[in-house]
């Protein structure tokens, strides 16, 4: 497919253009494959922050604005990496989107408190990006502090924290909020998620190129339509949020205002550093998989900071924290092709999105079940991840030691603070809020607890 395209040398450059009519499938091809992962943070959000999701509800607008603000900010943040602005930038296909990996730290923030919360949220993420694009002049000069030992034990972190809104979602919602035609943990509910996850598993093994990138993209429209056929979705509903949704809207900054939360700003900046390090990750697999090279430190600066611009750019207008997709550098290693202006094509379509609210409104309705199914598959690919990162560790009873306690506490903590009751009692109840929050995510006593063990404990040679 790709020799058509064009020389391998062509294919190989990132400054070549394909022509017109194959550049566009290329760019879209890139939006498919990230499409749903883009969105599922800001949905996930605002249902823990306790928006409706029926088109009647008075927090239609603000859920719709958020899928909005996801995809025109993840277009803005692509465009920075491949068309660059002075420094910042890898010029290179560097797909951006919303971050899993913050999850865990904005859940607590915004956790029952509806619009009241995204006030702190948005500012940490608009100081966490700051820091984040601060980290491209000294990204070089840290990496030795997180290796595959550290960064693998987080993403297994982030994957192991979010499997539990999977299960929720594939159950019909978080149980106080749950709706539909069936019950929470009906039987309706778990045919639809697993209908979905079935029809993933099937287009992604079973079907190639465009048709198997976006397996996930295919199951839920599929659920979709099974979830109308099922009357779990009323064509009412879906006709109901196009009308309600504008044709055009531009994006406000500060709309949900500003507000300085100490846990918010030290949350997302210490995720920071794991978005750095991912992005270097991909940066390196691009240049690898793409050019049979390996990433320039200007590249590798020019995309950290590309990463903390547009985060702090989409924290100002409400966007969520935006970092490279690693499902897309897997694309571009399949395709061959490592044109940077295939993925601008991507960038402006995701652009367009953004600025449409009706595209938004679409999405919202896709009942919770369906996306359920398909983010069970996805936050289980992100825990994947880790396990695969963390095959790269020479497993001696030094770092044995390291992983096994910080899994214990940061594990341990997340599963007991978080699910206590509200107003009951908890291990970090006596701390102050700040820390109370910081802690409950897991994520970051996990991360401080390896890193500052890696870094002091002596290295020990040989295997267990």
């Amino acid at each position: 497919m790709t020799a058509s395209i064009g020389t391998p040398e062509q294919l190989r450059d990132p400054d070549y253009t394909p022509p017109l009519y194959k550049a566009v499938p290329l760019g879209i091809q890139h939006v498919l494959a990230m499409f749903v992962s883009n969105v599922t943070p800001a949905i996930i959000v605002a249902g823990v922050a306790g928006f409706g999701f029926g088109s009647n509800s008075p927090d239609f607008p603000e859920l719709l604005y958020m899928i909005q603000m996801s995809m025109l900010f993840a277009g803005i943040a692509t465009l920075l990496q491949t068309i660059t602005i002075g420094p910042i930038g890898a010029g290179l296909p560097i797909v951006q989107g919303t971050s899993f990996a913050f999850l865990p730290i904005m859940i607590p923030l915004v956790a029952g408190k509806g619009v009241d919360g995204l006030a702190a949220l948005f500012t940490g993420v608009l100081i966490g990006g700051i820091f984040h694009a601060c980290l491209g002049f000294v990204i070089g000069k840290i990496r030795f502090a997180l290796p595959p030992l550290v960064t693998g034990l987080v993403v297994l972190m982030i994957g192991l924290a979010l499997v539990k809104v999977g299960i929720e979602y594939a159950a019909g919602g978080v149980p106080a909020k749950a709706g539909g035609a069936a019950e929470y943990g009906g039987i309706l509910n778990w045919f639809i998620a697993l209908f979905v996850i079935v029809v993933t598993l099937v287009v992604k093994f079973f079907t190639r190129g465009m048709l198997s990138i976006s397996a996930v993209l295919v199951g839920i429209a599929a659920g979709y339509v099974l979830s109308i056929i099922t009357g779990v979705l009323p064509v009412s509903a879906i006709t109901g949020s196009w009308e309600r949704a504008a044709a055009f809207a531009l994006p406000q900054p500060f709309k949900y205002g500003f507000e300085l939360s100490f846990a918010a700003i030290v949350g997302f900046c210490l995720m920071a550093f794991v978005s750095a390090v991912e992005t270097v990750g991909d940066v390196s697999g691009i240049c690898k998989g793409g050019a049979g090279r390996e990433a320039t430190d200007k590249e590798i600066e020019g995309a950290t900071f590309a990463d903390g611009v547009g985060t702090a750019v989409a924290g100002i207008f409400g966007g969520m924290p935006n970092t490279s997709f690693s499902q897309n550098v897997g694309l571009i290693a399949m395709t061959g092709v490592m044109s940077r202006h295939v993925v601008t094509i991507g960038g402006v379509f995701l652009i367009i999105c953004g600025l449409v609210p009706k595209v938004g409104a679409v999405i919202r309705t896709v009942p919770i079940e369906v996306l359920g199914g398909g983010v069970v598959v996805m936050f289980g690919m992100v825990a994947a991840a880790g396990v695969s990162m963390l095959a790269e560790v020479v497993w001696n009873r030094r770092n044995m030691v390291i992983f096994a306690l910080a899994l214990s506490i940061g594990l341990g903590l997340q599963l007991e603070v978080l699910n206590t009751a509200p107003g009951a009692t908890n291990a970090l109840q006596y701390l102050p809020d700040t820390l109370r929050i910081l802690g409950a995510s897991g994520i970051l006593p996990a991360a401080l607890i390896a890193i500052v063990l890696n870094l002091v404990l002596p290295e020990e040679i040989g295997e267990v």
